[in-house]
């Protein structure tokens, strides 16, 4: 069995560098306008000139934005905006129509909120997680930006998306990709031409405000963003000049982490939510804390206030949404969740709650006049100690919700939280957070079987095989799906028999690569698109050969001219045809890039090294696999113990992994009816009848004879072939052998013998 390692392989015999790049693909059965992860980010654009209605805009962990059109009772999935590679963690709205997101995967990205996903840059300068975002006024074009390591950016995004190069005006905000490294932005043109610009010596830098020695989990900006505030693991808010990034004082008073933040638009005065549970109110003029809220029962880690200032929204890992007058300290339980609420975004007289859960629900909040909710009773005053030493309740019991239904709900996919790679290294079982468990076929990119609520162990012992396969791809679900990971050479280990895989027209004793294949089956699109923009011809109706068609073509009829100097087999068979509903993404970068994420679909043919890894250039176009470990497996062959035959040399053999037992059975065979000379294994091989080649004896499939050799089926004597004292079936295969039977490290040893009577 072979272990998938990870990014940074190294090919011997490659000119290439020496740390190879993965490429992944993202799987999704579900409707694509539904998240399937987390919500991190939410922001709200009021009165879009396009249409007149207002817009939402989610960002989830599972690594998109969505834009949503609002209405009374309705919310629509309207875009989708797809190209960071990990969590979306925040999202701002600057300007008219600037939408901007920061990621896990250290980049922030600018996106025209109105388009249909576009991404007008990928900035870069963070050098882990980007966690969190704020803006300043809607006239405003400063964003600030903090992550892990303590890091905050202050960002002036008319300069930072002003052309910086002499051959800029031929671009456009079509960025879908990342250039990495420090500083630099990468734009990609109609063309997917990609310019990189290093803002190092040319181009912008944003203002790096330093003085954090910890991560930053939240930050604030008054309205005329001339003042921000931070704070982090380190327990402290830190207030900061934008202008200069310079450090102006340091607030303290929390006793963990700060979660969320929150500036008036004079920026006088400052709110905070903390892991210790408290919500504070400081005066940033007298340096001070002047309220401090028992409200929560656990850690707060969102925040949002009404446009005057006077009232805070705010909810946490209690899964509670709390209404706060700062003034008279007076509160009320809005409602609870499932979930704990990690965004909150007010918008008119409603508000916008987010969740570690893929849904979004609307709230009421009376968000013009919020001493309505207090008129509804119910409401206790906030203690200023934490919960767990005192809160004093005006009923003395536990506040009840005020509201019990959200009045709007966008619901997501449930996001899957485990996941089983089978034996057979084709299927993966999963179980969402609904508890659903699903069966996945990697080499189609889709779910096979849908289980329902079913228990995952059971299933996943009864759809257990005692097959060996090699490893060829891992798998993670950090973004609520099934990330499918390949690398190489790994990816290239894995083979079976074409009539395992049950493909129509295709010799049953061929060998098929299953990372070869699935890769032709995934990129199929981009190679109609590559063959279209080169000029030649493309396979009838622009499409590639599916396996209905393979029966009915030969097979030499299938090899096309992909790249005008080499010849290429881009026939799909069924067991690799990706679905056309339910597109997966690719997450891979090549050597002019950072990583970048796109649907298969929205591929154009033009991306070459520069985008794609080379060794996977080099498989789609060249028919070229990398070097890698053999996939032989050794072995001895003898005759049991008493037995009078003997064939066979005491010497060691060897034959593909794969190789099923009835082949060795028709090799003793062959020996013991024909009396064959012992010279086609004095080299330790097998014969090529074993690997299945041209020897005019060899059997095929059923172990019969072929044509022309009838009249020694009368002679043909019945072997069964032993391991350790195990007669092993004839289907079975020498790696399965020695993995389930032979179990040792050792070199695998077989015994056969005839079997009388038969």
């Amino acid at each position: 069995m072979h272990r998938v390692a990870s990014v940074g392989n190294t090919n011997n015999n490659s000119n290439r560098p020496r740390k190879e790049k993965r490429l992944t693909y993202v799987l999704n059965d579900s409707d694509d306008t539904k998240h399937c992860a987390g919500i991190n980010g939410l922001a709200v654009l009021k009165y879009a000139v396009s249409d007149g209605s207002d817009y939402l805009f989610t960002g989830s962990r599972d690594g998109r934005l969505k834009r949503w059109a609002l209405s009374e009772d309705a919310a629509t999935c309207s875009a989708t905006f797809e190209s960071h590679v990990d969590w979306v963690n925040d999202a701002v709205i600057v300007g008219d129509n600037t939408l901007v997101s920061c990621s896990s995967d250290t980049t922030l990205k600018t996106w025209n909120a109105l388009s249909n996903g576009t991404c007008t840059r990928t900035l870069h300068q963070h050098s882990d997680y980007v966690t969190c975002l704020a803006a300043a006024g809607k006239n405003s074009n400063i964003v600030a930006s903090g992550g892990l390591g303590g890091e905050v950016f202050i960002w002036d995004l008319d300069a930072a998306l002003a052309p910086v190069s002499k051959f800029s005006d031929t671009m456009v905000d079509d960025s879908s990709n990342g250039m990495k490294g420090s500083g630099n932005l990468r734009t990609v043109g109609s063309n997917n031409n990609i310019s990189v610009q290093t803002t190092q010596t040319e181009g912008y830098i944003p203002i790096s405000a330093k003085g954090h020695k910890e991560s930053v989990y939240a930050l604030a900006m008054n309205e005329g963003g001339t003042m921000l505030v931070s704070g982090g693991t380190e327990k402290v808010v830190r207030v900061w000049d934008t202008r200069s990034g310079s450090k102006t004082l340091k607030l303290k008073g929390h006793t963990d982490n700060i979660r969320a933040l929150l500036l008036d638009s004079t920026g006088r005065y400052c709110l905070s939510g903390s892991s210790d549970s408290m919500i504070r109110l400081w005066d940033i003029g007298q340096q001070r804390c002047v309220h401090s809220y028992a409200v929560h029962t656990d850690s707060v880690w969102a925040l949002a206030s009404t446009p005057t200032f006077s009232h805070v929204y705010s909810g946490g890992r209690d899964f509670s949404l709390y209404l706060t007058d700062l003034q008279t300290r007076e509160s009320s339980l809005l409602c609870t969740g499932e979930h704990p609420i990690v965004q909150l975004a007010l918008h008119d007289d409603s508000i916008w709650v987010a969740s570690t859960d893929s849904s979004v629900h609307r709230w009421p909040a009376e968000g013009y006049n919020p001493q309505k909710i207090f008129q509804r009773g119910n409401s206790f005053l906030a203690g200023n100690l934490s919960f767990s030493r005192a809160r004093v309740s005006m009923e003395g019991s536990t506040p009840v919700p005020v509201y019990k239904e959200p009045t709007l709900t966008i619901s997501g996919t449930p996001a899957i939280v485990q996941h089983e790679v089978l034996n057979n290294k084709r299927h993966v079982l999963t179980k969402d957070t609904s508890g659903s468990v699903k069966l996945w076929e990697i080499t189609k990119g889709a779910a096979v079987e849908d289980y329902g609520k079913v228990s995952f162990e059971e299933k996943k012992e009864e759809l257990f095989e005692m097959v060996s396969i090699g490893t060829w791809f891992s798998v993670d679900t950090r973004l609520g799906t099934l990330s499918v990971h390949l690398d190489t050479p790994q990816c290239f280990y894995a083979e079976m028999y074409s009539a395992e895989l049950n493909i129509a027209g295709k010799p049953e004793d061929d060998k098929v690569n299953l990372g070869w294949e699935t890769l032709k089956g995934l990129l199929a699109h981009w190679l109609i698109k590559r063959k279209q923009r080169i000029g030649s011809p493309a396979p009838a109706n622009s499409e590639l050969l599916s396996g209905k068609d393979i029966a009915a073509r030969s097979f030499a009829h299938s090899r096309i001219d992909v790249d005008g100097n080499s010849e290429n087999d881009v026939m799909v068979y069924p067991p690799f045809e990706f679905p056309a509903v339910s597109i997966p993404s690719i997450i891979t970068e090549g050597t002019e890039g950072g990583p970048w994420r796109k649907r298969v679909t929205d591929l154009d043919g033009t991306e070459d090294e520069k985008d794609f890894p080379g060794w996977c250039l080099d498989c789609l176009l060249n028919n070229r696999l990398p070097s890698r470990e053999a996939t032989k497996c050794s072995f001895y062959l003898h005759p049991c113990e008493g037995s009078t035959v003997q064939i066979l040399t005491q010497g060691k053999l060897s034959a593909p992994r794969i190789l099923r037992i009835h082949k060795v059975i028709n090799y003793v065979v062959e020996k013991m009816v024909l009396d064959k000379p012992l010279d086609s294994v004095a080299d330790g091989s097998f014969s090529p009848a074993i690997a299945g080649s041209q020897l005019q004896l060899q059997a095929v499939g059923d172990g019969s004879f072929r044509s022309g050799f009838k009249s020694w089926q009368k002679l043909r004597p019945s072997i069964e072939i032993l391991c350790n004292n195990q007669v092993l079936p004839p289907e079975m295969s020498l790696a399965t052998a020695k993995t389930y039977v032979w179990k040792k490290n050792e070199d695998l040893v077989l015994h056969y013998r005839v079997v009388q009577g038969r």
